[in-house]
């Protein structure tokens, strides 16, 4: 029975991704409520249903992100490849390969061929904001997606709230498992999202660490998230603890996939708590299967939406559309730059089919 529910799941999942890729944006639910209904996106005007200057000339964008060795990047780059081909704007998307350097060279060269709003996934957090002088310097306005660009002057960031995401992923575990020794994995100390994720985790541990009831047996960065670095802290926690560990907290989903294959080595599979974050489709299988606790969903179609219909409305010197959804601010060492949150939506082993179902009804 549960390789059959397994297996609707992953049909589901992919219908959804498929489908999203290729129709209308969906809207979002409020965070960890995924029944809910979340407002319409506002769609400027535009001849013939698309997106056009004042002058009638194409939009432009450019769209870097810093690698596409996960599989929520690639999933990124089809659907901003998608939304924009289907609404007539022009795009140069370009993979940086983890290399920060050569994302840079590539944001000067989009600035180059004449952007009108540049869009970055930063490989390096810290810095990619030396390229926001240039963009200004070419009257191209510059959005954050996703990670914070740091220490340059950003017109806008477009992202789920990390400090949510980290909250969501400790208290899954600390649910399930609120007593006894944890292994604590970071995602990326090059990405600073990673920061917040960290904040988030410790608004729900930390308290639990200082009266006793959590002990932190393990605390590791995966460098450039790597899951073969999660893989290797897992192991070498579980010999130092003796297999004495009650949850992992994973800091994405694959990076789980990782810590499950150590529980697993050990027999410990569904025994050991599991977080994550993303929903990727064999996370959403283990959490059916019971060897993960849960993830931290972000809807990507969602933010993609969210994302390049501001970048238009930009282009379109519509930004008081922008700045009605811009309801935030964040500091990127620089100033405070307008932000838009994408809800979150906590998925685990009881509400998995109710949230698939409405993004699959929500994508039809």
């Amino acid at each position: 029975m549960k390789k059959l529910i397994a297996l609707v799941v992953l049909i589901v999942l992919a219908l959804v991704l498929c489908v999203a890729c290729g129709t209308e944006p969906a809207d979002t639910p409020a965070a960890d409520t995924p029944a809910a209904d979340a407002p319409a996106a506002d769609t400027p005007e535009a001849a013939d249903g698309k997106y056009v200057k004042a002058d009638g000339s194409k939009i432009k964008l450019g769209f870097s992100v810093g690698s596409t060795t996960e599989e929520r990047w690639v999933q990124e780059m089809a659907l901003a490849e998608a939304w924009c081909k289907q609404n007539g704007v022009e795009l140069i998307a370009q993979s940086a390969d983890d290399d920060a350097s050569k994302q840079l060279e590539q944001c000067e060269s989009m600035i180059t061929q004449g952007v009108d709003v540049l869009i970055i996934a930063a490989k390096d957090s810290e810095s990619i904001g030396v390229v926001c002088e240039s963009a200004h310097s070419a009257g191209v306005k510059v959005m954050a997606y996703e990670r914070l660009v740091r220490n340059g002057e950003v017109d806008y960031y477009v992202s789920f709230n990390g400090v949510h995401v980290g909250e969501i992923e400790a208290q899954m575990l600390v649910d399930q498992y609120p007593t006894g020794n944890y292994i604590y994995l970071h995602g990326g100390p090059e990405d600073f999202n990673t920061q917040l994720y960290i904040e988030g985790n410790e608004n729900v541990l930390r308290p639990l660490i200082e009266n006793g009831d959590i002990n932190i047996v393990a605390e590791q960065y995966c460098n450039n998230w790597s899951a073969d670095m999660a893989l290797k802290h897992t192991e070498n926690a579980l010999t130092s603890a003796n297999n004495d560990v009650v949850a992992v907290l994973a800091p994405n989903d694959s990076t789980a996939g990782a810590v499950v294959q150590a529980l697993t080595a050990q027999n410990l599979q569904g025994k050991v708590g599991v977080s994550g974050q993303d929903g990727d489709i064999a996370a959403c299988q283990r959490i059916v299967e019971g060897t993960q606790t849960g993830t931290a969903f972000k809807y990507l179609p969602a933010l993609s939406t969210t994302a390049f219909e501001a970048a238009c409305n930009i282009a379109m010197d519509r930004t008081d559309i922008v700045d009605e959804k811009a309801t935030a601010l964040t500091d990127n060492g620089a100033g405070d730059v307008p932000t838009i949150w994408v809800p979150v939506i906590w998925v685990n082993k009881d509400n998995i089919d109710e949230t698939i179902a409405f993004h699959r009804q929500k994508a039809e």
